[in-house]
């Protein structure tokens, strides 16, 4: 238990360099991006860090397609796709900036996705 205080007491002195950090990565949370697919192809999604949807390009068999409920299921699976390998690459980002900073393995930072 005095572990933690002693860690959170740290972290409170080191507050200033915590804020440029997170900063800092909140800036590069646009520059992060994944790309998801369903399909074979058939519907490709690209996401960045903020999880919003950059791009969606449907293939001209998609256009040609008479099923709607498959091509809503597909657009569905590549944005899943797309946000699980996102969260993915945010998620380790998040962590080195922790690790740099020196707090706990695991802590969640607030503001982060």
């Amino acid at each position: 238990m005095f572990d933690k205080i002693r860690q959170m007491m740290g972290m409170l002195g080191n507050l200033p360099k915590i804020r440029e950090q997170m900063e800092s990565l909140q800036q590069r949370l646009g520059q992060i991006s994944a790309d998801g697919d369903a399909g074979a192809g058939t519907v490709k999604v690209k996401v960045n860090g903020r999880m919003e949807v950059v791009s969606c390009q449907l293939s001209e068999d998609a256009l040609k397609t008479a099923d709607r409920e498959m091509l809503e299921d597909l657009i569905k699976a590549a944005v899943n796709q797309a946000i699980g390998k996102v969260r993915q690459q945010v998620a380790e980002e998040s962590g080195k900036m922790a690790t740099n900073l020196g707090l706990p393995a695991g802590m969640q930072l607030p503001g982060m996705p």
